[in-house]
Order: C-alpha cells, then structure tokens, then sequence
C-alpha cells in the first residue's frame, strides 16, 4: 500500500474509470493504476475514517501469510532481511518485520532512509526499535548471513524517477542474492504504471500487490519482475476499487510465451 496518508492531495471526483464489466461480460482484471491506487487509499482514509495505519497493519498481515508460504510454512525457521525504504512501502515492511518478530523469525532489517516524522511508517519503525530488532544501513548489509528470504519493501507504487545511488546499489544487490525475493506492492525500480525499468527495479519471485494489480504487471517486463502475483487486501471498501479502478479483459493481457525470440 504505498501511496496512504503521506502524500494525499487531489480529490477522487476528478479520476474517472470505466466500469468494471456485468457479470455476464468477459472475464476481467480489476486494474489500478498510480494515480488510483493514491485515491483509493486517500478515500477509505478520509471518506470511510480507516486510519492509515490500520491500512498498513492489513498490508503487512497479507504479506505475513505470504512468507509463510514462501518458507513453506515455518516462520521459526529462516533469516528474513526486509529492506525498508523511508515512505508507506517501508511502513508495510516495517510492520511485516514486526509481526515476523513476534512469530519467531529471525529478521534483519536494512534502513534505507529514515520515514517522515510522525508518518505511520515511522510509527512502525518505532515499535521495531523498541522491540531491539535488528535494523542497519546499506552499508552493513554484506554482514549478514544466511538469508533464506528477503523483503523489498523499498519503493512502492509512487516511483516515478530513476534511482540512483544507495537504492540503486540495493536494488541490485537483491538482485545478485540467491535466494527468494518477495517484493511488497510492486518491484523496487518499476514504473508502476508503464513497466519500464528505472533504470533496473527487483526481480521478485512473488509480489503481494495491494487491492488490484497495477498496469505494469500487465506488460511482459513487469512479469519477468513480479513473479507470481498475489492481491492482498487491506480493508478497504469495494466500493472504493468499483469507482477507481479500470478493468481489462483477460484475453488482452500478453504472456511471456507471445514474446518473439
């Protein structure tokens, strides 16, 4: 859920979508793109009073159950390194470190940039810190050992603008692990809205993507990023993604089989 409550502006009047198919229409995807995934999140907050944290804690329970799966089914058994950026993205990956703690995971936990200041992500990192988890700059990661799963949590939907420096260098630092990447929302380093590379973004083994897809996971380059794709819920009405959201039909939809040679 990375575009709640720290960056609201605009009203959702003004986004108009097409209407999601009737029943007896051709089977279609619910899609979000940047601009709706905001909305969506500036509405459940501001229209249907679900606290922004509360949409994060619901983020972070879906990727919970996500880990669980991808350490087929023990928590208590594996070193978990969530990367965390400084917005929401790194909100939801703080409090997935949080319930991981507490279900007996060794986690680790690289900072990359300290949240804003009273914003629900750093409430998170608060608790993690209180809690004396293990959290460290980019520069420590070479520390760390035994890694069975890491979590980009780093940058969500909003990217829009190439990375460089210290993201940059995480980015492909995941890149060269191997070992399974989870990514939160959507890869770290893609365009949310078109797929294209900025100017390298995660390669995911599984992504847990919030409310609906994103139109980048519709291209094929956002495929060979995403892996397999999981729609986690946070809580927010239905209404909200029938008002919001476009749908396009599944036989639009390109495969890595279409692609030539």
């Amino acid at each position: 859920m990375g575009n709640h409550q720290d960056d609201l502006h605009g009203r959702h009047e003004n986004h108009e979508r097409t209407p999601a198919p009737a029943n007896d229409g051709p089977a279609a995807l619910a899609i979000l793109d940047r601009e709706a995934a905001r909305l969506l999140d500036e509405a459940a907050i501001t229209e249907y009073g679900i606290p922004g944290i509360v949409l994060m804690e619901n983020a972070a329970r879906a990727l919970l159950h996500a880990v669980h799966e991808m350490l087929r089914g023990d928590l208590a058994d594996g070193h978990v390194v969530v990367c965390c950026g400084s917005g929401n993205n790194g909100g939801d990956g703080y409090a997935l470190a949080r319930h991981l703690a507490n279900a007996g995971t060794r986690c680790s936990i690289i900072s990359i940039g300290r949240p804003r200041e009273s914003s629900d992500a750093a409430t998170n990192r608060l608790t993690c810190e209180r809690m004396d988890m293990t959290i460290i700059t980019p520069t420590d990661r070479e520390r760390l050992e035994n890694i069975d799963l890491v979590v980009d949590a780093m940058y969500g939907t909003g990217l829009d603008r190439p990375l460089d420096g210290i993201s940059l260098e995480m980015v492909q630092w995941i890149n060269d692990l191997e070992v399974p990447v989870l990514c939160v929302d959507i890869p770290s380093g893609m365009d949310a809205d078109s797929g294209e590379l900025l100017p390298v973004a995660v390669r995911g083994d599984c992504t847990v993507t919030f409310v609906a897809m994103k139109p980048s996971m519709l291209t094929l380059t956002g495929q060979r990023h995403t892996g397999d794709v999981i729609v986690g819920q946070i809580g927010s009405p239905p209404c909200l993604l029938d008002r919001l959201a476009r749908s396009v039909p599944l036989g639009r939809i390109p495969h890595d089989d279409q692609a030539g040679p």
